[in-house]
Formats: C-alpha cells, sequence, structure tokens
C-alpha cells in the first residue's frame, strides 16, 4: 500500500540551515547531574519552558520587592503547550515544587482564579553551594588563617578610628542613615536588575552549549556588552553611526538566541577588514543579527547548490 496522500513530507536541511530555529533551552545540568536524576525528562521540559516565560517577565517588569523576578503561567496554558491534561500539568509542576518536590520553583498563590505567582530559581549543584556557604563560614568564624592584612580588611569595632570617622560627617546621625538606606536601595535595584538580565541573557543565548565550542573569553564579553546595553540609563544609543532609542535597541538584544550569537561569531572570523572600534561593531552586528541572519543563510544555500554550477 503506497503513502497516503494526506501525509506531509518534511524538507531536508541544506546548507547550515538547522541552525536558524528558535530554541526552548533546558540547562544540561538537569541530566549531567545526579542531584537531578529524580526529576522526569517532562518535568525538566517544563522548567525550560518556565525559564523561557521569564523573558515575558523582564518587559513586564514583573519584579517583586527584593527584585526577584517571577512569573504568570497558568495551567492551561502549560497543558497547551506540552499536550497533556491538566492533572499531569499538576503533577510535573509538583516535582519542580519547593514544598512537595525538588524545589526548582516556588509557587505563591494569588486566589480569585488568578494563575498562581511562580519563582524559577537557578538550577545550581547543591554540593558546590553547600561548599561556598561552608567556605564563608568558616572565614567569618574564624576557623581560616588570617593574615594581618586580612585581618586589616575586616570591618572594624567600636574603634577609636571609626568613632571619630562618624563624628567628623557634617551630617546627622538621621541625616546620614537616611542617605546611606536611599543610595543602597538604588544600587542594590540595581544590581539585582542587572543580574535578572545577564542570567535571562545566558539562557536565550545558551550560553552553556556555545563555551563549549566557542572561545569563553569572547563569549563573555558579547555577554556583558548585551547587558550593558539592556541596562543603559542613556536614552539613545549609537548602533552604526545612528542613534537609535534605547528601548528600541534593548528590544533587539532580548530576542537574540544562540544562532544568532553563532551567526556574530562567523561574521568576525569571516571579516577580513581592519576594525578599529570592536565595541561598536559588535553593537551594529548584534543589533542587525535577527533582520540579517535568514538572508544571509539563504544566500549561503543558494551559493552551495548554484554557485559552482556551469550553464
Amino acid at each position: 500500500m503506497g503513502t497516503q496522500d494526506n501525509t506531509y513530507e518534511f524538507p531536508y536541511h541544506y546548507g547550515e540551515e538547522a541552525e536558524s530555529y528558535s530554541f526552548y533551552r533546558v540547562p544540561k545540568v538537569l541530566f549531567t547531574n545526579t542531584q537531578f536524576k529524580s526529576l522526569s525528562c517532562e518535568a525538566k521540559l517544563l522548567y525550560g519552558l518556565l525559564l523561557d516565560r521569564m523573558q515575558l517577565s523582564i518587559k513586564n517588569r514583573w519584579l517583586d520587592e527584593e527584585g526577584k523576578v517571577y512569573i504568570y503561567f497558568s495551567q492551561e496554558q502549560i497543558s497547551g503547550m506540552m499536550g497533556c491534561g491538566l492533572k499531569k500539568v499538576g503533577n510535573l509542576l509538583a516535582e519542580l515544587d519547593s514544598r512537595k518536590g525538588i524545589g526548582l520553583i516556588t509557587r505563591i498563590r494569588q486566589g480569585l482564579g488568578r494563575p498562581d505567582r511562580i519563582y524559577v530559581r537557578k538550577c545550581t549543584q547543591q554540593d558546590m553551594y553547600k561548599r561556598n556557604i561552608q567556605t564563608r563560614q568558616n572565614d567569618i568564624s574564624g576557623n581560616a588563617k588570617m593574615t594581618g592584612t586580612d585581618m586589616s580588611e575586616m570591618p572594624g569595632n567600636d574603634t577609636e578610628d571609626n568613632k571619630t570617622e562618624i563624628s567628623d560627617t557634617d551630617r546627622s546621625d538621621t541625616e546620614y542613615l537616611s542617605f546611606y538606606s536611599e543610595e543602597s536601595e538604588e544600587m542594590h535595584r540595581k544590581r539585582m536588575e542587572r543580574e535578572v538580565y545577564h542570567q535571562m541573557i545566558l539562557t536565550n543565548i545558551g550560553y552553556e552549549y556555545l563555551v563549549d565550542v566557542y572561545n569563553r573569553d569572547m563569549l563573555n564579553e558579547i555577554v556583558e556588552l548585551i547587558v550593558d546595553t539592556v541596562c543603559s540609563e542613556q536614552e539613545m544609543i549609537r548602533i552604526g553611526g545612528d542613534r537609535k532609542p534605547k528601548d528600541v535597541v534593548k528590544s533587539q538584544f532580548l530576542k537574540l538566541n544562540s544562532e544568532h550569537i553563532r551567526f556574530v561569531l562567523k561574521c568576525l572570523k569571516e571579516n577580513t577588514s581592519k576594525v578599529i572600534n570592536i565595541r561598536q561593531y559588535l553593537l551594529t552586528v548584534l543589533y542587525n543579527a535577527p533582520l540579517t541572519i535568514s538572508n544571509y543563510y539563504s544566500a549561503l544555500v543558494q551559493h552551495d547548490m548554484y554557485g559552482d554550477s556551469e550553464e
């Protein structure tokens, strides 16, 4: 019996067309570290969908008073994306939940038929995290040996010098504390916002996969440039000789994925002319990547198929 007429035959890939997709990113550590071996593959996939959902949170500035990012993702929406029933979705969320499961998400009920507020936690390795905490505790408790220089850099007690430094200020104690508090809150907000964007961009571009293939220093430089641009407080940003609104540039940079970064690295490698301002060059290539990548690979495929043929 022949093939049914309604069967669709998916086309082959040519050249480097396979790199033109957009992907959901599931951290490799979920599959390689024994800490996560109890998670089902579907729960790991759901975690990747939840990570991707954080892009919407950044766009809508869904940050709590501590600067932590949260998402809204109803069980109905998850059910539609994963093609399973609501009961199954509930079980998968329970696997990830901090109350019943492994602790990769924390859900806060909103009531009144509203979807839960979901905090997506970092999937760091527990043993390494505990080791870092223990090291810090040892340093603070005095279990680690400290040199005279180390001791001089530690926060001081109520010494004469400290009292003199405070008494010499022109502000009253109340004014000083108020100023310090406001400044610290603003710095904390900016630091937390930068950390959120940094983590989001690492996820967007699939950093943990790219770093196994490409130069780490170059990747880090690109990541920092993207974060600097997204977090810039300038109203206009110069791209390729033109000044563009920050929000436009920010939106474009938040669309970047691993295929775009591969494309940018390929452009850097293939560029034969001398680049005087590498920062401006990277900004321009990164900004234009989502616009030019399709045309680039289409032209490459056409060249591979017909470029060497003779009439």
